[in-house]
């Protein structure tokens, strides 16, 4: 009887035959090529179901067609060009779930296991690290000791023993000194200290091989054998273990870095059925069986080859990163192991640690990189957080530069390419065009001289080495713009600040999180023309953002503490949307602010008028021309853009800068007096407590229900600034305010970490694979047990008219900049939108004003 599945794949070749006749009879026409992609793309797929019995002639063959087709086969690109590198790599590369989804829960417990197939690709395999127990039980834990990742030092207290391990002597509580039945009462934690600890009050126990097999049922299963001959010296038989289990279910793969368990192992499995992995450790680490360092065994694979089918190898050894955390060009080794038929897989992926600079702290990047390089690919990756992988392999391979997109939100620049960059520099916003941005974005300050001009802040401390210059002496205090003192803009001619270097912005320095440090001081200062007559030529860009007055504090994504020396802590600022989690508690700010009134200030104490300077330079560029670039006017200070309103008909953004729930209708109704779109914060949307989403928001919906376009800020790569419903990763932060909340825009320091989202093919499918779901607000802290909990915060409030409303914009009168002097730390702070932030400032020391400056370079 003929099997249906290769009954089909006979089929798909003979459509491929034909298809190779009809293009040949009639030419490479795209109409030709248009009227047969669609048979041709499902034959290709159906082909690649069957790749594993593929024989090799026929993937050349198929290879051939695909080069010779490259220049028409068009809607069928992508999907080809997966198709290519799936024959000639065997398969899709595999996404290994290291202890389930470990970055998350507890290390091999349940519930990480559990979220690993929920959140994965079908395919999907489960790690576990074998370790045996006095009674020869095989459970699953991370380490050969019990101590980081369970609670036993407080159920056994004092019962440590040590041991040697690999030839070290090791002190801890290890499995071997107790039977299964001993470890009932411990308990699984979560054992890498900067991932929240929320979930140990589920009492997640130890599990065994065999209970991942009964209550997870993964559809394939890896073993990890680390420690063999330290359970040897001990009396047990791994060897036995591996067996006996591989008799009742199907083991997949076998890892381990010591090549006698392997080489003892390999003549009782089957290589079709259980594939047997070396893991190599460390390079200056010494094999324990051969005495060779890992690094030498590296070069004699054709050895390896010999007891196994793949290797295993920390992504050093594929991508070097140097010193500075740089990648270096890629070794052969994926080439060269590929040539003795190794299968290669890389480890050490994980979400929440620094990556080198090249990936912008984008985990996605960072696996396309070894999957999609047009070099090479590896076989699989082992991952703690096995859903970027997933939407890795399945949604971003092979995408293609000319991808389509699937979603029309509106990309929009934060400084430029600011995560990158220095803020508002020629080369963040180059960076920003080439990446793919729609909406390119020039906070306006305003010179001494009346240039206007782009920079992230009014205070030239913030975004150049103004503090290290002959104008340190120019800090003053100006309690009307901020607390604490400043070196203005306006103190300062244009030619004055051409001559300071820029400096890159790094909010999460509190995480030892910096950017792309190589160029820290790189990059121009831009005018407002320049910056106008650089977008205007970018036929990519849709529009551009001019943001007038905006309020002054410190990014509401870090909370800063900084402390100099031996000084006192000199300023602390805190806000609604900080993950405090990190640190290890979290705080409710309270109802201190000051808020900056520039445009108002510039005008009545300073004698300069942003709003004109803004109309004169977009009419010099003839951005009030027909066909001209669309132009966003932004302010959080209606009366800002009520004198817009009357004088232009560009369209106008509100900001509401403060977290709010809802609007009231009387609010609403207000702002769509004089604006045309809005923009919130993240926290407005989906309120956080301890890093956790509680649920979502109001003002969305409210907002969209006039007609009122809405943009959300700020989106960035860092893992710190993402709850942890997100898994440490931007790209699933991103499709859940745009899948979830529908929103009409994201603006963003990392604007291609933005755009490449919107163009996954994913997003076609009529139902979305798992890891390309939005996230559902508030369900991951409802696994969060009573005693874990934390504190419940008060909803956040609604906007109201009264917020809203503002006095108009004084005359401009002709005055002076101040000079230097103490200033005071008085001053009225006119109300902010809603919910206020904290900031407590204290008046810097010259001293503590250097040393400040320094901390951002």
């Amino acid at each position: 009887m003929w099997n249906s599945r290769a009954l089909s794949r006979i089929l798909a070749l003979l459509l491929l035959h034909s298809v190779v006749a009809l293009v040949s009879a009639q030419g490479s026409t795209k109409s030709t090529w248009n009227t047969l992609s669609g048979a041709f793309c499902a034959a290709a797929l159906e082909m690649h179901k069957g790749y594993e019995e593929i024989e090799r002639l026929r993937r050349v063959f198929v290879l051939s067609f695909i080069r010779l087709c490259s220049s028409i086969y068009g809607e069928c690109e992508a999907r080809l060009e997966l198709l290519e590198c799936y024959l000639v790599l065997g398969s899709a590369p595999l996404v290994v779930a290291r202890g389930g989804f470990s970055g998350l829960f507890p290390d091999s417990s349940l519930a990480a296991y559990n979220l690993a197939l929920i959140t994965g690709l079908p395919n999907v395999v489960s790690w576990c690290d074998v370790q045996l127990t006095k009674d020869a039980a095989g459970i699953c834990f991370p380490d050969v000791k019990l101590d980081n990742a369970t609670d036993i030092s407080s159920i056994l207290e004092n019962k440590t023993t040590t041991y040697l391990v690999n030839g070290v002597p090791t002190k801890g509580y290890f499995s071997v000194d107790y039977t299964l039945k001993d470890l009932t009462q411990v308990v699984l934690t979560q054992g890498v200290y900067s991932r929240t600890n929320k979930f140990d009050g589920n009492l997640f126990p130890i599990f065994t091989v065999d209970d991942l097999v009964k209550q997870v049922a993964p559809p394939f299963l890896w073993l990890n054998v680390q420690h063999d001959a330290f359970y040897t010296q001990h009396n047990l038989s791994m060897r036995n273990f591996v067996l006996s289990i591989s008799r009742k279910v199907v083991v997949n793969y076998i890892s381990s870095p010591e090549v006698g368990f392997l080489r003892g192992i390999s003549t009782r499995f089957n290589p079709n059925i259980t594939k047997l992995v070396f893991r190599f450790m460390g390079m200056d680490e010494v094999e324990p069986t051969t005495k060779q360092t890992y690094d030498s065994l590296q070069k004699n694979l054709t050895f390896i080859k010999t007891f196994a089918s793949g290797i295993l190898v920390p992504k050093n050894y594929i991508w070097p990163v140097d010193s500075g955390s740089y990648l270096q060009p890629h070794t052969s080794l994926v080439s060269d192991a590929h040539k003795v038929g190794l299968e290669v897989f890389a480890s050490d992926f994980v979400n929440d640690l620094p990556i080198s600079y090249n990936y912008s702290y984008d985990p996605l990047a960072e696996y396309l990189q070894f999957i999609d390089n047009g070099e090479f690919s590896v076989d699989g990756v082992l991952s703690d957080f096995p859903i970027t992988p997933s939407e890795a392999v399945d949604c971003f391979a092979h995408l293609g530069g000319n991808a389509t997109k699937q979603v029309n939100t509106l990309v929009i620049s934060k400084y430029g390419a600011s995560g990158d960059y220095p803020a508002c520099t020629d080369l963040a916003y180059q960076n920003a065009i080439s990446d793919g941005v729609d909406v390119l974005d020039c906070p306006v300050q305003m010179s001494k001289d009346g240039t206007p001009f782009c920079l992230s802040s009014i205070d030239l401390i913030e975004s150049t080495t103004v503090a290290q210059s002959s104008f340190s002496r120019l800090a003053t205090s100006i309690p009307e713009i901020k607390s604490g003192s400043g070196i203005f803009s306006f103190s300062l001619t244009w030619d004055d600040i051409k001559t300071l270097k820029p400096s890159i912005l790094n909010p999460y320095t509190k995480y030892r999180l910096y950017r792309n440090p190589k160029f820290k001081n790189e990059g121009n200062f831009v005018t407002l023309s320049d910056f106008l007559s650089l977008a205007k030529n970018q036929t990519s860009l849709s529009g551009v953002m001019i943001t007038v007055e905006d309020n002054f504090y410190t990014s509401s994504e870090e909370a800063t503490f900084l402390t100099i020396g031996s000084l006192a802590p000199c300023m602390l600022t805190l806000a609604p949307t900080v993950p405090l989690d990190w640190v290890g508690h979290s705080v409710t700010p309270s109802s201190v602010a000051l808020f900056m009134q520039n445009a108002a200030y510039l005008a009545e104490k300073v004698g300069l008028s942003i709003t004109d300077a803004v109309l004169t330079a977009l009419s010099k560029a003839s951005y009030d021309k027909p066909g001209a670039q669309k132009v966003l006017i932004q302010s959080s200070n209606s009366s800002v853009l009520k004198e817009f309103r009357d004088k232009t008909k560009y369209e106008l953004v509100y900001k509401i800068d403060e977290n709010v729930g809802d609007a009231v209708n009387s609010a609403v109704e207000e702002i769509k007096s004089f604006a045309d779109s809005v923009v919130v914060e993240k926290a407005s949307v989906f309120p956080l407590n301890a890093a956790f989403l509680t649920g979502s928001t109001k003002i969305v919906p409210k907002l969209k229900s006039y007609n009122l376009s809405v943009y959300v800020e700020t989106f960035s790569n860092e893992f710190v600034s993402q709850a942890w419903d997100f898994f440490s990763d931007a790209t699933v932060e991103i499709n859940t305010f745009v899948q979830g909340e529908e929103v009409d825009g994201v603006i963003t320091d990392f604007p291609k970490t933005a755009n490449r989202y919107r163009r996954n093919r994913c997003l076609s499918d009529k139902t979305l694979p798992p890891y390309m779901e939005p996230v559902k607000a508030g369900d991951l802290l409802q696994l969060v047990t009573k005693e874990y909990l934390p504190p419940a915060q008060a909803p956040l409030p609604p906007l109201t008219e009264s917020e809203v409303s503002e006095p108009p914009l004084p005359a401009t009168k002709a005055a002076q900049a101040p000079g230097p002097s103490s200033g005071s730390r008085g001053g009225t702070s006119p109300p902010g939108n809603a919910q206020t932030k904290v900031t407590i400032g204290f008046f810097l020391s010259s001293l503590a004003l250097f040393v400040s400056s320094l901390l951002l370079f």
